[in-house]
């Protein structure tokens, strides 16, 4: 990589780091810090929101999705549309409209709310290590797209390198610098795709039709799918719209139910068709410059030996010019950041609020400010450390999803919409949907499971089935008592 493109990765790195350094000084407490002051618009609310949900896992995850299965992995994406504005119509208007909710900071306070005190911490314990791994991934994303352009950077050192970066500046400047930081990184993002990426990588493989020429017509089609496939990426996105807590932390930090309903709308008609059909645009395009063996001299010929999610940072090595490619590698790792920061304040809120908050009195906003800051860099170090020991973005990201949904989905729809849910149901819906999610996945070899259908949909058949069990047998205070007491 060329001096000059390492210049201007750097100074974006820097800028960064800047804008935490910011909003350290402008921050004043647990208001600022988690929610932004509730008073955020809906196009930083909602560009802020596609980016974290479509960031650094989704673009190296799409690009693999694209050199395997060509456009059709698109469809992973038209999930998240799906579940953005079914939960802009049915979760909003109850999370940002009910006043018993102003002051909260965390999505298991809503759990606190319909149910009782235990059942919202375990609703915390899970969403922690949810987002902890969830930040892992978006930090071995970036990591893979330097080691995979940067000559001589390996794997573990790019891991410490992003790790570094994402963690100081989340730390330093809390969710306002996280959102403001998401939408500059979504803009350079966009830019870095547009005008950059897609027309200098469609040219270098000489254009539609050497496209044509190169893939198998399948690879062309949206048909090249599978219904398993679309099942487990249904049963695992369009949920997480529901129980993230990164989304959660965003509704309270809008102005109204309003605008928090804008840039939901906003943020699902980002993630389908235009960041799907770019992803995977690009992933396909670096299957037809592997076939045309242009990545020959990066010793890999071989394409079934070939991981996938490299195929886009060795297309971008290859392709991009000096100074396009340090704009390039600025707009993904932007990609990689803006999810990353948002799932590590996610994890935080979730242990500082959620867990210690209910064992432990902090004296002053100072003192919650600094205990928040040190829980933020513990995990962020936690979760450097599990991505040294993955290899896989996007199966790794998807465990992350598959784990919060299979616990906590089933609970929250009950406490919404049925009124004889109750706590000791919900407990167990959640223990038993997270552990079976769990125990499938690392148990039942994957070419064993029945029909190809993930893990998570037992998880969450499980779930169902102790939810309405107990619901109907234990006798006690429901959600329909709490909600109107």
């Amino acid at each position: 990589m060329h001096i000059i493109d390492i210049l201007i990765f750097i100074v974006y790195m820097l800028a960064m780091l800047g804008i935490g350094f910011f909003f350290f000084n402008k921050n004043e407490g647990s208001e600022d810090y988690y929610v932004g002051g509730r008073n955020m618009s809906s196009w930083h609310i909602g560009l802020s929101v596609v980016a974290t949900d479509v960031g650094g896992g989704f673009s190296v995850g799409l690009g693999g999705l694209g050199f395997v299965m060509g456009i059709s992995g698109s469809w992973m994406l038209f999930t998240g549309l799906l579940g953005a504005w079914l939960a802009a119509v049915w979760l909003i208007p109850v999370i940002k409209g009910n006043k018993a909710f102003a002051k909260f900071y965390t999505f298991p306070e809503v759990f606190h709310y319909f149910y009782d005190k235990k059942t919202a911490m375990l609703a915390g314990f899970i969403s922690a290590i949810g987002y902890t791994g969830f930040t892992s991934s978006q930090i071995l994303a970036g990591a893979k797209l330097a080691s995979g352009t940067f000559a001589g950077l390996n794997l573990s050192t790019a891991l410490l390198i992003m790790g570094a970066v994402a963690v100081i500046y989340t730390v330093l400047g809390g969710i306002k610098a996280v959102i403001y930081t998401d939408t500059v990184q979504w803009i350079i993002l966009m830019a870095g795709l547009v005008f950059i990426g897609l027309p200098v990588s469609y040219y270098a493989v000489g254009g539609w039709e050497a496209i044509q020429a190169t893939l198998r017509p399948e690879m062309l089609s949206f048909a090249n799918i599978r219904w398993p496939q679309l099942v487990n990426w249904a049963v695992t996105i369009i949920p997480i719209w529901f129980v993230a807590m990164t989304l959660y932390q965003r509704i309270y930090a809008s102005r109204d139910v309003k605008t928090a309903k804008k840039a939901w709308f906003i943020a699902g008609l980002f993630e389908w068709p235009v960041m799907a059909l770019m992803g995977v645009a690009l992933g396909l395009l670096s299957r037809v410059a592997a076939d045309q063996g242009m990545f020959d001299y990066l010793g890999a010929g071989n394409i079934a030996e070939t991981d996938p999610e490299t195929g886009l940072p060795m297309l971008l090595r290859t392709v991009l010019p000096v100074g396009l490619m340090g704009l390039m590698m600025s707009a993904y790792f932007s990609a990689v950041l803006s999810t990353a920061d948002s799932c590590l304040m996610a994890a935080s809120g979730n242990v500082v609020s959620d867990l210690i908050g209910q064992f432990f009195s902090f004296r002053n906003h100072k003192q919650f400010l600094l205990f928040s800051q040190l829980i933020t860099f513990l995990i962020g170090t936690l979760a450097v450390l599990i991505a040294l020991g993955m290899s896989n973005v996007l199966s790794l990201m998807l465990y992350s999803y598959a784990f919060l949904v299979s616990g906590l989905f089933i609970p929250i729809l009950g406490a919404l919409f049925w009124k004889k849910a109750n706590a000791t149901a919900a407990f167990w819906a959640m223990l038993t949907g997270g552990t079976t999610t769990l125990l499938v996945t690392w148990l039942v070899p994957e070419a064993l499971m029945p029909w190809g259908l993930d893990a998570n949909v037992y998880g969450l058949s499980f779930s169902l089935a102790i939810f309405v069990l107990l619901s109907h047998v234990i006798k006690g205070k429901t959600v329909k008592s709490l909600k109107y007491s």
